[in-house]
C-alpha cells in the first residue's frame, strides 16, 4: 500500500497549482529526504533497530538520515546499468547498514539480525516497480529471494514497517500480473543476471507523490513521464495545495534540482 498521507484540500477556492519535472536522481534525493523524515524510521533509528537495505535510493536515505555519503553504485548489490541486469562489482559492494539505537552494527547473517526485530523496529528497502494500487516489485536474482525474501519472511508476519521508496519512473500496470506465472527457471535468455520480480503487497510505498505530501502537505498527480537530453526517465508532476504548502513544495523541488545522475564506473558485467 502507499504510505498514508492525510491531506485536507477541501477548500477548492484556495487551491494553487505548480508543475514540476524531476529527473531520476532528483527523485531519489527527494525520496531520501522523505523516508528519512518518517516517524517510523526516525524512531527505529534512535530507539530500536533499523535496517537500510542496499539499493541506489537507499543510499540517499542513508545520507539524509545519518550523513554517510556513499557512491550509490556501491550500495546496490543488484542494479540495472548500461542496459543490463547486473550486480555491483564485488570489490565495490558495500554492506547493508544496520543500526541499533543509532549505532551502526555489522552482521554477516541478515536473517539472524532481522529475527531480533520487534515492535518499534523498521526496515527500508528500495524497489524496481510500483503499480497504481501501491504494490511494489523487487527484482531478485538470489535463488532464496535475497534480501527481500528475508525481510518478508521475518518482518511481514510481525506487522513491522517495511518502507519501500520507489520512483514513479518505475511505474508498471500491475505488479501482480507482472510477477505471476513465471520464474528464473523459465528464462531461456536474459540480458544480464536472470531475476524474478518479487511482489511486495504488505509494504509502505513512498513515491514522489507521498514524498511531497509528507514533506510539504501538497497533493500530487503524476501527469507525464520521460524526456530526452538527460531527462530520460523523468516524471512530470502537478502539485496542488494552499499557498504556503505550494511554496514549501516548490522550495523542496528546487533544492533537489541539479542532483547529478548516478554514475556506474564498473559492475559485474562491465
Amino acid at each position: 500500500m502507499f504510505y498514508p498521507v492525510p491531506l485536507d484540500l477541501s477548500d477548492r477556492s484556495r487551491l494553487q497549482r505548480a508543475e514540476v519535472v524531476l529527473n531520476p536522481s532528483e527523485s531519489k534525493r527527494l525520496l531520501g529526504k522523505a523516508v528519512a523524515s518518517l516517524p517510523e524510521v526516525r524512531n527505529a533509528y534512535a530507539n530500536g533497530r533499523l535496517s537500510i537495505s542496499v539499493s541506489s535510493t537507499s543510499a540517499f536515505v542513508l545520507d539524509e538520515l545519518t550523513g554517510e555519503k556513499l557512491p550509490a553504485y556501491t550500495y546496490c548489490c543488484g542494479m540495472v546499468a548500461h542496459g543490463v541486469l547486473t550486480l555491483s562489482a564485488e570489490e565495490d559492494m558495500e554492506r547493508t547498514r544496520y543500526f541499533v539505537k543509532g549505532k551502526r552494527e555489522d552482521h554477516d547473517d541478515a536473517f539472524a539480525f532481522l529475527d531480533t526485530f520487534e515492535k518499534g523496529d523498521a526496515v527500508v528497502k528500495g524497489a524496481n516497480a510500483v503499480d497504481p494500487v501501491g504494490n511494489a516489485g523487487v527484482l531478485a536474482g538470489n535463488n532464496q529471494g535475497g534480501n527481500i525474501g528475508a525481510i518478508l519472511s521475518l518482518l511481514a508476519v510481525r506487522g513491522l514497517p517495511i518502507i519501500l521508496p520507489v520512483g514513479l519512473e518505475k511505474s508498471i500496470a500491475s505488479v501482480i500480473d507482472a510477477s505471476s506465472g513465471w520464474g528464473k527457471v523459465d528464462l531461456s535468455l536474459s540480458t544480464g543476471l536472470p531475476t524474478w520480480l518479487f511482489p511486495v503487497t504488505c509494504g509502505l510505498v513512498v513515491t514522489e507523490i507521498q514524498a511531497l505530501g509528507i514533506l510539504a502537505g501538497v497533493g500530487v498527480r503524476h501527469i507525464a513521464s520521460g524526456g530526452i537530453g538527460g531527462s530520460e526517465g523523468a516524471v512530470i508532476l502537478l502539485l496542488e495545495g494552499y499557498e504556503d504548502s505550494i511554496a514549501k513544495a516548490w522550495d523542496i523541488v528546487q533544492g533537489v534540482k541539479g542532483e547529478l545522475p548516478l554514475s556506474v564506473p564498473r559492475h559485474k558485467f562491465s
